[in-house]
């Protein structure tokens, strides 16, 4: 069994890490901290976990972190990357789900996120949590940056036509979209459903702090410079992320046949039949992404459209993924879940 512990677990990825952990075989949950909730159960803030998860919320502590095999930080932006050294010091692997370690470079990442970097000597050693590209890296890190949601999508929709070099690097478009439950649970005015509900709208069309962690991504399988426009939008909607990639095809090439042989041996990744049009409901609560790929008109224009649950494989899901590997289990353990619908 593995020690695990949960630093913040009162937010929403926080509560979908808890409830993939809770029936995953070899979870042995043993801290859960929240300064806010000390001292409640975990169940009274979530009933959906009554039955399930016995513990409760404790005021961050070195000495129990220090005792688990396994600790993921489900925090703020800032957090971990104070907390980190001293658990790594003690032998403890470590996966953030937060941003600190996602970004190798210092000062971009101090030029996104407004704050000093405090330990950017471990930046070269965290590895990038997107298994579908790093995964023998992820098997022997002790230390692993989980992905954001919008670069999920994108990386996966975008990575075989980057690796393979069949489209312009320079001119990539991301046409992306989320529900609600990716601004976090704090409170937020422009968060209340009648605030968002009837309605849709861009945000952060200026730059939007995943917008360096794609295009570091796409950079890690391109001899060229990237060049993208990334564009997010909040749905009227909880979960779910749907982006629409697009991307100039500079060699003729079958797009259907090149992400089949790209993605046949990922759990994780569906790539649909030909003209098929994913839904984000399709996975719901799951650790997929499924894609299909288009070519309008037989033009010179490629469309992917890529869509995950932002919580589960756009963060959780991922994270338990990335467990997996760094223990050495079977990769879909504890996620086998099927979507809800309706």
């Amino acid at each position: 069994m593995i020690k695990i512990g949960i630093v913040g677990g009162t937010g929403y990825t926080g509560v979908e890490l808890l409830r993939l952990l809770a029936t995953h075989p070899q979870a042995d949950l043993r801290v859960i901290t929240s300064r806010a909730e000390a001292g409640r159960p975990v169940s009274d803030l979530y009933p959906n976990l009554r039955g399930h998860v016995d513990l409760a919320f404790s005021e961050p502590d070195g000495a129990s972190l220090a005792g688990c095999d396994l600790v993921f930080f489900s925090t703020p932006n800032g957090t971990a990357m104070k907390l980190v050294p001293e658990l790594l010091d003690a032998g403890v692997k470590v996966i953030d789900l937060a941003a600190d370690f996602r970004i190798q470079d210092a000062d971009l990442w101090s030029q996104w996120y407004g704050m000093a970097h405090d330990c950017p000597q471990l930046l070269a050693e965290a590895v990038y949590g997107l298994p579908e590209l790093n995964r023998e890296r992820i098997k022997t890190a002790r230390l692993v940056a989980n992905p954001g949601c919008y670069p999920t999508a994108a990386a996966l929709g975008f990575l075989p036509l980057v690796e393979q070099g069949v489209i312009a690097p320079d001119s990539l478009v991301a046409d992306c979209k989320s529900g609600v439950s990716g601004a976090g649970r704090g409170a937020n005015a422009a968060m209340l459903m009648g605030e968002v509900g009837e309605s849709f709208k861009a945000y952060g069309v200026a730059g939007h702090r995943h917008l360096p962690e794609i295009r570091q991504t796409l950079s890690w399988v391109s001899d060229q410079p990237i060049g993208l426009t990334f564009v997010p939008h909040l749905l009227p909607m909880i979960r779910g992320i749907h982006a629409t990639l697009y991307g100039r095809l500079t060699a003729d090439v079958d797009l259907q046949a090149l992400f089949e042989q790209r993605y046949t041996d990922e759990p994780f990744v569906d790539v649909m039949p030909a003209g098929s049009h994913p839904e984000t409901r399709s996975v719901r609560g799951v650790n997929t992404c499924r894609i299909a790929v288009h070519r309008p008109q037989g033009g010179d224009t490629v469309v992917v459209l890529s869509v995950i649950d932002n919580l589960t494989k756009g963060a959780a899901g991922q994270a338990v993924h990335n467990m997996n590997l760094m223990f050495g289990l079977a990769e879909d353990t504890g996620l086998g879940q099927v979507a809800l619908l309706p």
